[in-house]
């Protein structure tokens, strides 16, 4: 493809216009849904390399105290993502049978079942916010400098919980363009008001990493206002009727059902990551800040994979409800295939140049050293955990959340956890085995889930 060629299809890909992605070339599909769901991911994490670069320069605490907190909240965002995947699941599949009326439908019960989700978990994150650092290891000093960071952005978890449905409606419908939009307005009032409410301007004093909180929450708000608007005034495929706005019992337990399993996965892959951040507060916040930068790194450097992979999901949806499924399991292997080419780049990128992008959050040598290490020794499992993403989201895709969950289970709970805790105490490599042990689970579990795949069951799921 010439740079000229490129640029067309890029064009195209974020200009929002929407296509019939059950014809035509599979490749051409992919990169016109993945370029604006690449972008989408990519603005997301800029929220937290722009959060993380700029509370670093508050303190250690406040780098530990988001790190802390990001550990409970990925709990509420386990929900979030499964409610999401849930709905591009039976959206994309109402919409590959053409039953757009239908789709409508399921896109409001899934903001009805968001919003009811994080009315519960916000009240109860207002109360016990203290309680909860506390929870995750925080001394005293931590807690007095961290507790309004993380009673605000826990309370406020409706904000990131209709970003996510909302995105998934829009995902699943193939117009990832104003999924991308919405987190570029996001992203470009966080980076405003970030040093602002940080470190302060003017007359407005700086808040700390207090203030980081309420940047993230305004620029986010603002966001979902405009996904709000853009699906009540008919600027998408999925449009929403009257008629509709009223609880639909049925589709909310398709929707309880699908996203079950699809918070699952999250919910057994975020207690795992916490439980090792349990370990990790074990040998001191140098650890643990080391750990919480290279962890933000990593996910800044993956956020292309999974767009990739959502792509991925809203193509198996909207070709198995075309019954074209040779069609998406020819996809998937596409997908993988792309998806461990980057994964190598990006591998290569983290052995060579560790330092000066671990530099650029943090001037203290002990906290650079571990976030090397950690960075160094994951990417190790990449080649494999590209494949893992990818056909994770295809059964998620067709619906069958299930099996992704019981995946989950057994290599992070049953695998990861154990080899973790007993490298990490019962030898001499402290944090080094924590990190080992992420590498080794993600690369088992990453084969396992290519056997099971190809056994074909996922394309029998009905949803």
């Amino acid at each position: 493809m010439s740079v000229k060629q490129f640029f067309k299809v890029f064009k195209h890909a974020v200009s929002g216009k929407e296509i019939d992605y059950t014809k035509g070339s599979i490749k051409y599909a992919l990169v016109l849904l993945a370029i604006p769901m690449i972008l989408e991911m990519l603005m997301e994490s800029l929220f937290a390399i722009v959060d993380v670069f700029l509370v670093a320069k508050v303190s250690n605490n406040a780098v530990a105290t988001v790190g802390m907190t990001e550990g409970v909240l990925m709990l509420v965002e386990s929900v979030a993502i499964g409610i999401a995947m849930a709905t591009t699941a039976l959206i994309a599949r109402r919409v590959g049978e053409q039953k757009l009326s239908e789709a409508s439908d399921v896109a409001i019960q899934a903001i009805f079942l968001g919003l009811i989700v994080a009315g519960i978990t916000g009240g109860f994150a207002f109360v016990y916010a203290e309680e909860i650092l506390k929870l995750m290891g925080a001394d005293a000093a931590l807690i007095a400098e961290g507790k309004s960071y993380t009673r605000i952005i826990l309370s406020f978890n409706f904000i990131l919980m209709l970003l996510f449905v909302l995105n998934g409606i829009f995902r699943a419908a193939g117009n990832a363009a104003i999924a991308m939009r919405t987190l570029i307005l996001s992203n470009v009032l966080n980076i405003i008001l970030d040093p602002i409410l940080i470190f302060g301007l003017g007359p407005i004093t700086g808040m700390g990493v207090t203030g980081a909180a309420i940047a993230t929450c305004i620029g986010r708000g603002t966001g979902v206002l405009y996904q709000l608007y853009t699906l009540f005034s008919g600027g998408s495929l999925i449009k929403i009727y009257t008629k509709f706005l009223r609880p639909n019992f049925i589709i909310l337990s398709k929707l309880v059902k699908v996203s079950s399993g699809g918070a699952g996965q999250f919910l057994i892959s975020t207690a795992s990551w916490i439980f090792l951040i349990r370990i990790l507060a074990t040998f001191g916040g140098i650890t643990l800040a080391g750990y919480t930068i290279a962890i933000r790194i990593i996910i800044f450097s993956i956020l292309p994979s999974w767009g990739l992979s959502n792509a991925t999901a809203t193509l198996v949806g909207q070709n198995l409800g075309a019954q074209e499924s040779e069609r998406a399991e020819s996809t998937v292997w596409i997908a993988g295939r792309y998806n461990m080419f980057f994964m190598l780049f990006v591998s290569l990128v983290f052995i060579v140049f560790g330092r000066p992008i671990v530099s650029f959050f943090t001037e203290d040598v002990n906290v650079i050293y571990e976030a090397i290490l950690c960075l160094r020794i994951i990417c190790l499992g990449y080649v494999f955990f590209a494949y893992q993403m990818i056909i994770a989201q295809a059964f998620n895709g067709a619906g069958d959340t299930f099996t992704p969950t019981v995946l989950n289970f057994i290599f992070m709970w049953l695998v990861q956890i154990p080899l973790a805790y007993y490298l990490a105490y019962q030898t001499d490599l402290n944090s080094k085995g924590v990190y080992i042990s992420i590498a080794i689970s993600s690369s088992l579990m990453a084969l396992s889930a290519i056997v099971i795949f190809r056994k074909g069951k996922w394309k029998e799921t009905i949803v």
